[in-house]
This record gives structure tokens, sequence and C-alpha cells, in this order.
């Protein structure tokens, strides 16, 4: 059974595993270094030698390229530490017109408070960022994160992330005489009716907003 990793260490491990899915190759420590605003690749290496040592990387000491993950945790599962949770945060998401905006990437963690967020987070609940005014009527705005639970029936009015004819999009769920459609919260927007496959990849259960 491998050791739990810190907050940092899984944050590290995940970024290898992006570099390595979007570059075919693992980042240099220069480059881990750089993503995380360390001073020093000497804090990389630290982190490095702990997950070796932790069983979840394996390669040459001095050779970050050579590095290759064991075992990964789950890219749903949240890393825990006291009350605060890292969500995966998976992209962004259109609150405007639906497009092809691919949101299955690793691209970082929203931290949150488990008391203050509300909900407890399970290993199937994912952050999107938030693109577009098509949502504010339900107090959506652009740059926020979205909290969403993946793999939840949705019921009327509530508010996911779909796959509407392949095009992603954040609306509220409607579904009138058996017909289900997601709905704009902003009268510049029309409904989006789907003409062939609506897939909801997730149910938002709440929202994190930074102050701008």
């Amino acid at each position: 059974m491998k050791t739990s990793l810190t907050r940092r260490q899984g944050e590290i491990l995940r970024f290898i595993m992006a570099h390595q899915r979007e570059h075919g190759t693992s980042p240099s420590q220069r480059e881990i270094a750089s993503f995380f605003d360390f001073r020093s690749v000497t804090a990389v290496a630290d982190h490095l030698r702990a997950l070796r040592r932790k069983g979840y990387l394996e390669g040459a000491a001095n050779q970050a390229r050579s590095l290759r993950v064991i075992a990964p945790p789950s890219i749903f599962e949240p890393i825990v530490r006291s009350r605060i949770v890292d969500i995966p945060l998976l992209g962004e998401i259109p609150a405007g017109f639906a497009d092809k905006r691919d949101s299955g990437s690793i691209e970082g963690c929203v931290s949150v408070d488990v008391d203050t967020l509300g909900v407890k987070p399970t290993s199937r609940t994912f952050a999107l960022e938030v693109r577009g005014d098509s949502m504010i009527g339900r107090h959506i705005m652009h740059g926020d994160y979205a909290i969403l639970e993946h793999g939840v029936e949705p019921r009327g009015g509530e508010v996911v992330a779909a796959l509407i004819d392949n095009e992603s999009t954040l609306k509220t769920f409607v579904k009138e005489k058996g017909k289900a459609y997601l709905r704009a919260e902003n009268p510049r927007y029309p409904d989006l009716i789907p003409a062939g496959e609506l897939v909801i990849q997730g149910v938002m259960v709440a929202l994190i907003r930074r102050c701008r």
C-alpha cells in the first residue's frame, strides 16, 4: 500500500501526468520549478525523491525526463488534508454558445474548505472554470469555478455541464413532456435543443468566485 501524498506532491504528480499526455515525455526539473514558482530546482528534486520513495515514480534521480508514473491515483480523487480538499480542475467550459472545447485535461486544483463549500466532495467531483455570461441569471459569472459531480442524474432546474451534439456548455437542465434541453439564464442566448445527443457530464453542486 502506497504512502499518502501531501497536497504539493499530488499536484506535482498530476502535472507530470498531464505533461506526459500532452508532450509524450516527462517535464524537466526546471519546467516543474517554473510551473510551481519554485525558486530553484532543489525543491523539485526533494519532491521527486519523496515521490520515488513513496512508490509513485521511478526513473533516474538526476534525469527528470526519464520519470515514469507508477499506479497513479485517480484523476478525480481529491487529496484530503484536514478539512481542506483539492478538487481537480479539468479546464474551462463555455457559458455562452456551446463549442468543441475539450475540458478533460487536468490544469491544477481548486482548494476548498469542506464546511464552507457545503458539500462533501467525492472521487467523482471536479471543477471547471466558467467562460461567458449566459448564466448570469443564476449568478454564475465569467471566471467563476463551477464545482460539479459526475455520474449524477440531473433534475429539472439544476445547472449542468453537458455535451450537446458533441459541443460543451454550462446551462440549466430542463425536461418537458419527456424531452430534455438546455436553457440559458440570459435573454441574449437561445435555448439549446439537441438535434441528436445530449450527454450530462456533471451536475453543479457549488460555485466558487474569486475577487477580481
